[in-house]
């Protein structure tokens, strides 16, 4: 029996960290798993005020149709909206959405699906076994069903200023935050992470992104989910690993990322209580078989 920090490696990529195996062969939840009674418990106690702040970017939808009452600006927008009249004359509206969930404009999680490796899907099923045209049959939102319940730990990477473009965040870094807010990551603990940046990419500047190191550090503290700011680097930063988070945690770790997370206010407060750590809940619609779903994180003080 393995503990749950020890390091499991897949036989495909002997040299990254893995946990195919390590739950089963048909385990959906991945790191889900390390969110025990007593990690729920841990994080409950970290309310004390009942102060709310919300994790996720706000979205405006963008029209599917154009009229004299449509905005003149039509940005790309994740949800796109057309309304819907009941009755003549009208007693009730209604819209029928399309939601695009992996928009960097849109807070998200992503299911291990999101990102097979190799033509497999955590924790190590065939891609054509696990996903088709009509849905995805394993590893999609339905390991999100009962939500996600855990403490939160915030490392703020940009207290002084955002981090340089294409920097690469490494394990290091995280340690320091841990020692500079006097706060520690511990098994089952979801890790957000502030670097101060937007996650849409701008041509010509590259983005600062995370490294596999700091990714070898989430599996041995045993990091149950992670939310920033930021994600994998654009452009890649090393070739041999292009994408560290999409390529490596989420397909091998079976590590749940919440993508485009806005940590700006939870910074704030953070700095303001002078504590970095919170229950955080995450409550997805229960749609299930998609690879991704949009979802309004909130981190409770």
């Amino acid at each position: 029996m393995k503990s749950q920090n020890e390091e499991v490696v897949s036989n495909e990529t002997p040299e990254l960290p893995s946990n195919w195996g390590r739950w089963g062969l048909d385990d959906q939840l991945g790191t889900l798993n390390l969110i025990t009674e007593e990690t729920r418990a841990r994080g409950a106690a970290e309310v004390r005020t009942g102060r709310t702040v919300s994790l996720a970017l706000p979205i405006r939808p963008t029209p599917l149709i154009s009229g004299p009452f449509a905005p003149a600006s039509q940005e790309a927008s994740p949800v796109r909206q057309v309304m819907q009249y009941t009755g003549f004359p009208p007693i009730a509206t209604a819209e029928v959405l399309t939601v695009i969930p992996h928009h960097p404009r849109s807070t998200h999680i992503d299911a291990v699906a999101h990102m097979p490796r190799a033509g497999q899907v955590y924790p190590g099923r065939p891609l054509d076994e696990c996903v088709s045209m009509v849905g995805v049959r394993h590893g999609s939102t339905t390991a999100f069903a009962a939500g996600v319940v855990t403490r939160g730990v915030l490392l703020d990477l940009a207290v002084d200023e955002p981090l340089p473009s294409g920097y690469a965040v490494t394990a290091a870094d995280l340690d320091s935050a841990e020692q500079r807010q006097g706060v520690r990551l511990e098994p089952g603990d979801a890790l957000v992470v502030r670097c101060g940046w937007d996650m849409t990419p701008v041509p010509g500047r590259p983005m600062p992104g995370m490294s596999l190191d700091a990714v070898r550090w989430m599996h041995r503290r045993g990091a149950s989910l992670y939310a920033g700011d930021i994600g994998d680097a654009h452009p890649a930063l090393d070739p041999a690993c292009p994408a560290p988070l999409h390529g490596v945690a989420l397909p091998l770790l079976g590590l749940p990322l919440i993508d485009a997370a806005n940590v700006d206010e939870l910074a704030a407060v953070c700095a303001e209580l002078e504590r970095h750590a919170f229950l955080l809940t995450v409550a997805p619609p229960r749609i299930h078989g998609l690879t991704g779903v949009p979802v309004n994180p909130l981190a409770l003080f």
